[in-house]
């Protein structure tokens, strides 16, 4: 502090740490969000990844939400899947970053002949553009009609399975355990910020205490009956619910998402307290921005800064948002 002031008085800033070292490389780290869905969003979204500093993305094609037909067929999912391809290169060209793909069957809702499906995928796979098998795995419920829990664990484990033959990473969708909402919505109107059609949710397909958690089991089971190491298995969604048992029993990556908070309550508070508690090595954070939902391109962006004011040095922000998924994804950078 100094004695002299060239304002009347001292302001503030006469009381600040005059040597304050900021992150100023924090700005220009380049980042990678290894599970969204911007095929589906605006053009401006998509703009809003690449001004953030958004180097590369995979842009997961399999969604039951936008397929309009329940159940969903086979040729519904290729569909998804061949529009994703259409337009990757477009996109890629657009904005600049690097954009790889995630095909997989989703069993949020049920296939009516996932075998065809299923036998088409190796082909797919084969494409320099698929990056990713996914997003798939075990979910407690479904959308519209109940899929039987041994048939979706067949079809999670013949995924598995494809990408094991192809050296490729199996992103899960793990099912969030969201926080108690203050007070419910009307249920014929759904939550506001989620455009899906409340009151078609099915009754569980597992049983007991903890469904989601025993879902990502079921899962990480399904793995080793496939062949597929778990280090090539990533968490998406991971939360509270399931990050002790995935960093203490298993090697798998964890991906926090953190595009839709207000949703799921997992947010750069949550990703900073897994730091501190297992290290960065095997974590990251993804967007899941899609067009079904209120979802931040600006995310994890925001989410760098965040972690900084949480404590996270600068060396391991950049080992969860940019080293990991570029070493985990094959994503050139």
């Amino acid at each position: 502090m100094t004695d002299t002031h060239p304002t009347t008085r001292p302001t503030d800033a006469t009381y600040l740490d005059e040597d304050l070292d900021l992150p100023t490389e924090l700005l220009n780290t380049p980042w990678i969000d290894g599970h969204n869905h911007a095929h589906t969003l605006s053009y401006e979204d998509r703009e809003r990844y690449a001004l953030s500093g958004c180097a590369g993305m995979v842009m997961v094609s399999s969604g039951y939400h936008w397929t309009p037909y329940k159940p969903v067929r086979a040729s519904d999912i290729r569909y998804l899947w061949d529009d994703a391809i259409n337009r990757r290169a477009a996109i890629e060209r657009n904005h600049f970053f690097e954009a790889k793909l995630g095909l997989g069957v989703h069993t949020g809702v049920r296939i009516e002949d996932p075998d065809a499906v299923l036998s088409a995928m190796d082909e797919y796979c084969e494409l320099d553009e698929v990056a990713v098998v996914g997003e798939t795995g075990v979910t407690p419920s479904q959308h519209v009609e109940a899929w039987d829990l041994d048939e979706q664990r067949a079809v999670v484990e013949a995924q598995m399975a494809i990408a094991d033959d192809h050296d490729l990473p199996v992103i899960l969708h793990t099912p969030n355990t969201s926080p108690p909402a203050k007070r419910s919505y009307r249920p014929e109107l759904g939550t506001p910020g989620y455009e899906k059609n409340p009151g078609l949710g099915t009754e569980p397909v597992i049983d007991g205490d903890n469904p989601a958690l025993e879902a990502v089991r079921i899962d990480v089971e399904a793995a080793h009956d496939a062949g597929l190491p778990e280090e090539r298995v990533i968490a998406s969604h991971a939360d509270e619910n399931n990050t002790a048992y995935l960093m203490e029993e298993t090697d798998c990556y964890l991906s926090y998402t953190i595009g839709h908070s207000w949703l799921v309550g997992v947010d750069a508070a949550t990703v900073a307290d897994a730091i501190d508690e297992y290290g960065p090595e095997r974590i990251m954070i993804d967007t899941d921005c899609a067009n079904v939902l209120r979802t931040d391109p600006y995310a994890i962006k925001r989410a760098m800064f965040e972690l900084y004011r949480y404590g996270i040095d600068p060396d391991d922000i950049r080992t969860v948002v940019w080293e990991n998924p570029k070493r985990v994804l094959g994503l050139d950078g």
